[in-house]
């Protein structure tokens, strides 16, 4: 409800401006997938290291048409955290700015519906860095894949295994390689590729022993 509110006011108080348009209704069929890796986990602290982005058009995921931003390195980043991004210190330190990136994601990602795994984490993420630059929340509707796995996974006729929400292994029960994991493009097409297996093809079958 408070996001909903939230989101209206935004849209009356950006009409006019720069970036009304994307308030506007999406009218296209396209769908972007995005992810973030971060310095943590802590949505409140944690700070952006890298976003990744790629457009989904009907059955394909168009790795033509993608965004691989990685940032300038954060204040809260030490050399611990970056071997486990998988980064090395040169590529933060001729990373992009975080103002510049944000202006080329709003304009690559526009109006179009957002898919994500953990959506929530990665818009929380985003947002807290985009409304004290811009004025307000991205509007974009989206579709959590972990949940529509989940949803799809209780109307099947799979059992729950343990730990089966896990990234790596919801791509393997869907059969879907897992493109450079722990990198943002990598698991922003990982994601694409799982949403269109649970939506043009469903859950798998179980497998009899």
């Amino acid at each position: 409800m408070f996001r909903a509110l939230r989101r209206a006011n935004d849209r009356r108080r950006h009409a006019d401006g720069e970036y009304g348009w994307l308030f506007h209704p999406y009218t296209g069929d396209e769908l972007v997938a995005i992810d973030c890796e971060t310095t943590g986990v802590d949505t409140r602290t944690a700070e952006p290291v890298s976003i990744g982005a790629v457009k989904v058009r009907g059955d394909r995921v168009l790795t033509s048409e993608s965004l691989d931003l990685r940032l300038k390195r954060p204040a809260t980043l030490t050399g611990d955290s970056i071997r486990v991004h998988g980064l090395r210190g040169v590529d933060l330190d001729d990373g992009e700015s975080l103002d510049e990136a944000l202006v080329k994601l709003l304009d690559f990602i526009g109006n179009r519906p957002l898919l994500g795994w953990r959506l929530d984490f990665d818009l929380a993420i985003l947002n807290r860095q985009i409304r004290p630059r811009f004025g307000f929340d991205l509007p974009n509707t989206g579709i959590d894949v972990a949940q529509l796995y989940h949803r799809q996974l209780r109307r099947s006729v799979m059992e729950p295994e343990p730990r089966s929400q896990r990234f790596e292994a919801v791509a393997a029960a869907l059969d879907v390689p897992v493109m450079g994991r722990n990198t943002a493009l990598g698991d922003a097409v990982t994601t694409a590729l799982m949403y269109l297996r649970l939506e043009r093809v469903g859950m798998p079958e179980r497998q009899e022993a």
